[in-house]
């Protein structure tokens, strides 16, 4: 049975191989596996531990694609669910050099927006330690929306750690504050929570990792520990009780490839630590170096490592 459950939308990415033209200009493409809670998938499976993702796929040649990777990549498929009355999502991605690439959804309607809850009902929870929420499967529609809160309840009735990255994805909302007010109500049910420092500006007000932190800590007795993403500088650690928290420094990266991912990689490190029963301060040096090693690979986690890569690069860093 699996330790580690995810619900997302997978999605077929198309990432130009050609650097710093356009999605007009660009005319050769790679396909990838990619999906903010996919790749977390994909990177906890890596480092050996049994996972399970939750979607629904169009019964279609990207649907195929992506079940194929799954399994490739050692994730369940339990909870998966084919359908011929939707299709499966995917995007096109240019490459760049310096800042962030132009990405392009094509989700609306996807099969995934169309989600049946009844999905739910059949997952077992026995062994399931860890679940793993995102910002952005309740932003493709009402109704993942209404599948993610009754996932939440599921998740509390059960008494399962949570995590949650807020991944804000304004083009997939109404409003901006339609967004900052449901990804905040939704933080309030998890665990962890793992915001970026300039996704604080929106949803908190304030680029300051503290406030952020605190802001989180107070919201909701449920949860105990935030940490806040800081880029290049590494993270930003408090805890419930705490009357000030702690920075861990970032790894130093010599030619960036893609940051696409990187917060996803940073989002497997705290959580296969937390699996293996190390300290959040060592969970958080993992995040960092994972999410280092994955602005380095053009694909969204193709630069997660396997146990041996984590272990070697780990030692160095001690």
């Amino acid at each position: 049975m699996s330790k580690f459950l995810t619900i997302g939308e997978p999605i077929a990415l198309f990432g130009s191989d050609e650097i710093d033209k356009s999605l007009v200009e660009a005319k050769k493409f790679t396909k990838y596996l990619a999906g903010a809670e996919v790749n977390v998938a994909v990177g906890v499976s890596r480092l050996g531990h049994s996972t399970q993702y939750v979607t629904r796929l169009g019964d279609d040649p990207f649907g195929k694609f992506i079940e194929n990777e799954l399994t490739r990549n050692n994730i369940g498929t339990d909870y998966i669910e084919k359908t011929n009355d939707f299709w499966t999502a995917y995007q096109l991605k240019n490459r760049v050099s310096q800042g962030d690439p132009d990405i392009h959804y094509f989700r609306k309607g996807s099969a995934a927006a169309n989600f049946n809850e009844e999905i739910l009902n059949k997952i077992d929870w026995d062994d399931i330690e860890i679940v793993h929420l995102s910002g952005i499967f309740p932003a493709i529609s009402q109704q993942s929306l209404t599948t993610f809160n009754k996932l939440i309840e599921l998740i509390n009735r059960k008494q399962i750690t949570s995590t949650f990255d807020p991944n804000l994805r304004p083009q997939l909302w109404q409003s901006e504050t339609e967004m900052r007010d449901t990804l905040n109500y939704l933080a309030k049910h998890a665990d962890i929570i793992l915001p970026g420092i300039n996704e604080g500006k929106i949803l908190v007000g304030s680029d300051n990792p503290e406030e952020i932190a605190d802001f989180y800590l107070t919201q909701s007795e449920k949860t105990s520990i935030v940490i806040v993403k800081l880029g290049a500088q590494g993270a930003y650690i408090k805890q419930k009780g705490e009357t000030v928290g702690m920075t861990i420094s970032g790894q130093r990266v010599d030619h960036v490839v893609d940051t696409v991912g990187a917060g996803d990689g940073f989002a497997v490190g705290v959580i296969t630590g937390l699996l293996e029963g190390i300290d959040i301060k060592s969970a958080v040096v993992r995040g960092n170096i994972i999410g280092a090693l994955a602005v380095q690979s053009s694909g969204d986690n193709d630069g997660y490592p396997n146990r041996t890569e984590l272990e070697a690069i780990e030692k160095e860093y001690e």
